[in-house]
């Protein structure tokens, strides 16, 4: 039996079955795909913000040893309250404001029958704060951006 002899109500329902279903995989298929290119989105931006954080402090570490040498053997000898930006942007996209201050101490007691009496003693502080800012670290500016990374490093050293 043909179609053509088939009563009439009965070819309207074959008819459109094939584009509904046609039209309902192909939903199901860009929801699927949508959910695909989020999750990889996602990955891929806690990625980057993983290493730019590894770079950031990396820099900070740079910016605590160099702080360390302007300290010790450098321009900071008197050490007060001494501040300097460095600008890291070409190697890592970092700059890093290392921050001197010192203080003195008196170590030990008052010399008595040979025993080397009272010294004294700085401590220097180096505080290193490295961002992917455009100003000076911190960069209070960008802070609420969600691409904006900081890293402090504090070290601590006597003479």
């Amino acid at each position: 039996m043909s179609h053509r002899n088939l009563p009439r109500c009965t070819r309207r329902r074959q008819h459109g079955l094939g584009a509904l279903a046609a039209i309902l995989v192909l939903v199901m298929l860009s929801t699927l795909a949508a959910a695909v290119i989020r999750l990889g989105w996602g990955s891929q931006t806690a990625t980057a913000q993983d290493v730019t954080s590894a770079r950031a402090l990396r820099a900070a570490d740079a910016g605590a040893e160099w702080g360390l040498f302007q300290a010790f053997r450098g321009t900071w000898t008197a050490c007060t309250n001494e501040s300097q930006t460095l600008n890291l942007v070409a190697e890592t996209g970092m700059l890093v404001t290392v921050t001197c201050s010192s203080e003195s101490y008196v170590e030990g007691q008052t010399e008595t029958a040979g025993v080397v009496g009272p010294r004294s003693v700085r401590v220097y502080s180096i505080e290193a704060v490295a961002c992917n800012g455009t100003a000076a670290c911190p960069d209070n500016t960008r802070a609420i951006s969600p691409t904006y990374v900081e890293r402090r490093r504090v070290v601590r050293a006597t003479d």
